[in-house]
C-alpha cells in the first residue's frame, strides 16, 4: 500500500505513487494553479460495472466547476465509473476527514452494497 498520513500533492507527483486521496489532492492543486475551481470529495465508489474487489473502501475524487456546473473527475481511475455516493465535499481531506473522533475506536465491520437502478423504474 502506498498510503501515508503525511504525503503531500508534491510528493505524490514526484514519487508517482499514492492512493486516491493523494491523486485527488494533486488534481485539485493542478486545477487551482490554472484558476479552475475544484473541490475534494470523499465517499464510496460502487463496484457497478467493474470486478468486485473486497474489501470495499471509501474513495476520494474531485469536482471541477466548468461551464456553470460541477463535474466529477476521478484522477485515480482511468475509466468512467458510476455509483458514486458522496459523503462530504471540502477544500481538501483535512476539511472532510472520514472519521473525526477523540479516544480509541475500533471498526469491527464495514460493508456497502451498490446496485445499478434502471432510470425508467424510478418515480419522479
Amino acid at each position: 500500500m502506498q498510503a501515508r498520513a503525511t504525503s503531500t500533492a508534491l510528493e505524490a507527483f514526484n514519487e508517482r505513487v499514492g492512493v486516491c486521496r493523494d491523486f485527488a489532492h494533486l488534481a485539485v492543486t493542478f486545477c487551482r494553479c490554472l484558476n479552475i475551481p475544484a473541490r475534494y470529495v470523499n465517499g464510496h465508489l460502487g463496484d457497478i460495472g467493474v470486478p468486485v474487489v473486497d474489501p470495499m473502501d471509501f474513495s476520494a475524487w474531485i469536482e471541477v466547476f466548468i461551464g456553470g456546473k460541477w463535474h466529477s473527475f476521478d484522477p485515480r481511475n482511468n475509466v468512467p465509473r458510476i455509483g458514486r455516493i458522496v459523503v462530504a465535499r471540502g477544500r481538501d481531506a483535512a476539511d472532510v476527514p472520514l472519521i473525526n473522533s477523540f479516544g480509541p475506536h475500533v471498526l469491527k465491520s464495514f460493508r456497502i452494497w451498490t446496485y445499478e437502478v434502471d432510470a425508467s423504474s424510478v418515480e419522479p
